[in-house]
């Protein structure tokens, strides 16, 4: 019986490590964590291999041991085969969600492999060293925080509310999200219309998201390959196959294909010319539910208007335009909302004018910047940004203003930051950040954010002496400068070195206050901070020192989920390795709220809030064990 159980549980694992092996490669947002973890699965393999061909037996422990490794193996499994289908924009925008499941799933597997004895398993060297190898990767990947992806959370949020977004930032995301082609598109389309048609309705505003993003892509695709899938043989051939017209893309008055289509207050969709007919012919109800409509406001149903275009471009179906609606940009040619004259007497009078015309042209500038992609491009191509740089050091604290503010608006152009660190403008600017004026200090803050998503950036901006004049802006600032201190100081401190800048120059006891003043408006902000900075040695020492274990567990009962996540973090980084902490959380009660997050937080709060509560059992397993020696 025993033999038979040990074949069943050995082959079983063999048979998924073999499954996960063979898996496809995956081409999302997911690539590197998916990649890693099939990676780590694999080297798995030799052990039961060599298993499966012994004739050991196995005693009840062991296979209990590998019988839990199979349960997490298999859910390994089924998380991979998810990800690696379906849309990419939907795994983009749902990215954290995925790596606290990723991070869930590598616990379990670590946790496994660490009640293996190997010692006690009849396995050779070889395969013995390459299994505790694998088992140290799987530790040290149970560790290790998940940054999420900032250039990629800022290009999607670039995307999403620019209406014309920097051509870079569509080319790096169709390169990121691997939707390079009419193709990738096309497939994209449907699996997003599958999506809608079976997620049983993700909210409206998520849904418009992918849409929107779906549409400004596939424009940076056509413009990068005009000659992309229109080949006139092609589309005839398509033709001949007389496509059947999905019933949602019909306008349930005309019955035919909608080309405007739009929503009226019923929620149901129309083509515009239809319904706005119905309406003007007096009546006030619903064609299709015959409810009475609250108003006659149309809203354009962008994101059925977007599938119906990538099916008509996948099924050769010619949609036609809406007269002057359709922009042609050639290559080359004057940019719609870009006067290069006027641009270049604006640079004129920055580099020639006196106090007056300087601050004048460097305030158009900046209004320019703020207005749209186009002008940004325009802008930094005409050669404004060294004299912007110049103008840092103004004494008239209206031009440095208005000159720390139009390169902040530059900077959301990819290509521009390059361009500003280069003209030497990161020490002008944490100048402007010690002693501008306040909304210059702001801009300042703000400024610095953009350029630091760059990594090298961060190195730079820290070593120019920025961070004390954050913590400075984020101490005395208005709401709004404080917010952009402490977005700037978060982001400043993923690099290690900016942790310990950022702990010497006294940031602990301001977000401390932040934390215990609830009413403050700055408590997200504290926490994010503090959580990142506890993962330092030198962090979590000077936050050990302000006594935060009692407002911590105070945001575990009562804070939001993330902020309840963030504090767990906090408290998990207080509480290892230091007995202290570790009782006077004990003391506080932390018990009961880690039980009540560990099964109601978020799955990374759960995870925190398990690891705390294993490190208080073993503290009262050694305190009742020395108690009885």
């Amino acid at each position: 019986m025993g033999e038979n159980r040990k074949a069943l549980v050995v082959a079983g694992l063999v048979e998924t490590i073999k499954d996960i092996s063979v898996l496809p490669e995956c081409h999302n947002v997911c690539k590197r964590m998916y990649g890693n973890l099939v990676r780590r699965v694999k080297l798995l393999s030799p052990l039961f291999e060599e298993l499966r061909d012994s004739d050991e037996s196995l005693c009840d422990e062991q296979l209990e041991v590998f019988e839990s490794l199979r349960v997490a193996l298999d859910s390994a499994k089924i998380l991979l085969q998810s990800v690696n289908h379906g849309s990419k924009l939907y795994q983009a925008l749902r990215r954290n969600d995925t790596v606290d499941k990723f991070q869930q799933i590598t616990q379990k597997i670590e946790e496994a492999l660490s009640e293996i004895s190997y010692d006690k398993l009849e396995i050779s060297e070889e395969v013995q060293e390459q299994i505790e190898l694998v088992h140290a990767q799987f530790k040290r990947a149970k560790a290790r925080t998940e940054f999420a992806d900032l250039q990629l959370d800022l290009d999607i949020a670039v995307t999403q509310n620019e209406k014309d977004p920097d051509p870079s930032i569509l080319k790096r995301l169709t390169e990121e999200l691997h939707l390079r082609t009419m193709n990738d598109l096309k497939k994209e389309s449907i699996e997003i219309h599958e999506l809608i048609i079976t997620s049983n309705g993700e909210p409206e505003d998520f849904v418009n998201a992918m849409a929107s993003l779906l549409r400004k892509l596939k424009d940076c695709v056509v413009t990068e390959n005009p000659e992309a899938d229109t080949s006139e043989g092609r589309k005839v051939s398509v033709k001949h196959r007389s496509p059947v017209i999905p019933d949602d893309f019909r306008c349930p008055i005309s019955l035919e294909l909608m080309k405007d289509p739009v929503i009226v207050s019923t929620g149901q969709t129309y083509e515009r010319s239809c319904i706005q007919k119905w309406l003007d012919a007096g009546h006030r109800t619903c064609p299709k539910t015959q409810q009475t409509l609250l108003h006659t406001a149309l809203t354009p149903n962008y994101v059925l208007k977007s599938l119906i275009a990538l099916w008509c471009e996948s099924n050769g179906v010619e949609l036609p335009k809406k007269q002057g609606s359709c922009r042609t940009k050639k290559s080359g040619s004057s940019l719609s909302d870009c006067d290069r004259t006027a641009i270049s007497a604006l640079l004129e009078k920055l580099a020639y004018g006196d106090t007056e015309q300087q601050r004048a042209a460097a305030g158009e500038l900046r209004l320019l910047a703020k207005r749209n992609a186009d002008n940004r491009v325009c802008i930094a191509e005409a050669g404004a940004i060294p004299l912007l740089v110049e103008l840092l050091s103004s004494s008239d604290p209206r031009t440095q203003e208005h000159a720390v503010t139009a390169l902040l608006n530059l900077s959301i152009n990819e290509s521009n930051k390059g361009t500003i660190v280069n003209a030497g403008a990161i020490p002008d600017i944490v100048d402007v950040l010690k002693s501008g004026s306040m909304e210059a200090r702001e801009n300042a803050a703000a400024t610095l954010f953009s350029l630091s998503v760059l990594d090298e950036n961060k190195v730079a901006i820290g070593a120019a002496g920025a961070i004390p004049a954050l913590i400075e802006l984020l101490c005395e600032g208005t709401p709004r400068g404080k917010k952009d201190a402490a977005t700037a100081i978060f982001n400043l401190s993923i690099h290690q070195g900016n942790k310990s800048r950022a702990v010497k120059a006294g940031i602990v006891a301001p977000l401390m206050r932040f934390l215990k003043d609830a009413g403050g408006g700055m408590v997200d902000e504290a926490l994010a901070i503090l959580a990142i900075l506890a993962s330092h040695r030198e962090g979590r020492i000077a936050i050990g020192q302000a006594e935060p274990i009692p407002v911590v567990i105070e945001v575990i009962r009562t804070g939001s989920p993330r902020n309840r996540e963030n504090a767990a973090a906090v408290l998990w980084s207080l509480c290892t390795g230091d007995l202290l902490q570790l009782k006077l959380a004990k003391g506080l009660g932390a018990e009961e709220a880690l039980h009540e997050l560990s099964e109601n937080g978020t799955d990374r709060a759960k995870r925190k809030a398990g690891s705390i509560l294993e490190l208080l059992q073993r503290m009262v397993e050694v305190d009742e064990k020395l108690q009885n020696s």
